[in-house]
């Protein structure tokens, strides 16, 4: 798959207020500060689509990303386990995600982002859990692998696997500050659309 277009579509603050956009969706889901935005302005080729912030928690809502003119819809989920948010805005932040992920009639997969430099958090194998649990289709994707040599890459692959209980041949591994990893998951996302229709 080529990604040809990208448009910034809306922002949602309550899941009340999502919409049927008739296109396929693939959410972005990860802890604060695990480059999201990052990754879906590498995955587009716009540095400025998603906006990065180097303070955590800065996605407080769902934000609508239409790809090729109705191919595919992105939807970047807010961070997860930011501590200095107060328990409001978590408790909202957390009804979004879960309010988007059950609500949704047009999800096909979650990319949940992990730091490949560190063992996954608590908040991610809940994720996982609850992904399971509702039966909802998603890959880990391994963030910021220039930091790491190969050979650590693939040992932290199998870290992440062994915490997260999945098969490490399901991690993708990314980078967008070294332009790595991208041809496999724009290939995983052609897969993922042409099974949908």
């Amino acid at each position: 798959m080529e990604i040809k277009q990208c448009k910034f579509i809306t922002s949602v603050a309550n899941c009340k207020n999502c919409a049927d956009y008739g296109m396929p969706e693939i959410a972005i889901a990860g802890k604060s500060n695990v480059g999201k935005s990052s990754f879906i302005n590498y995955l587009v080729n716009n540095k400025s689509m998603a906006k990065t912030s180097s303070t955590p928690g800065k996605t407080r809502l769902l934000n609508y990303f239409e790809i090729n003119k109705g191919e595919l819809m992105l939807v970047d989920l807010p961070g997860y386990g930011y501590a200095k948010v107060s328990g409001e805005i978590k408790d909202n932040w957390d009804g979004l995600i879960g309010g988007y992920l059950l609500g949704s009639k047009r999800l096909i997969n979650v990319f949940l982002l992990v730091d490949i430099r560190h063992e996954p958090t608590a908040l991610d194998k809940q994720m996982v859990a609850y992904m399971h649990h509702y039966q909802i289709p998603f890959c880990v994707i391994a963030t910021k692998c220039d930091k790491l040599s190969r050979m650590a890459c693939n040992k932290q692959r199998g870290v992440i696997a062994r915490e997260l209980c999945i098969g490490a041949d399901n991690i993708m591994t990314v980078s967008s500050q070294a332009k790595m990893g991208k041809e496999e998951i724009l290939a995983k996302i052609e897969h993922l659309i042409n099974t949908y229709k």
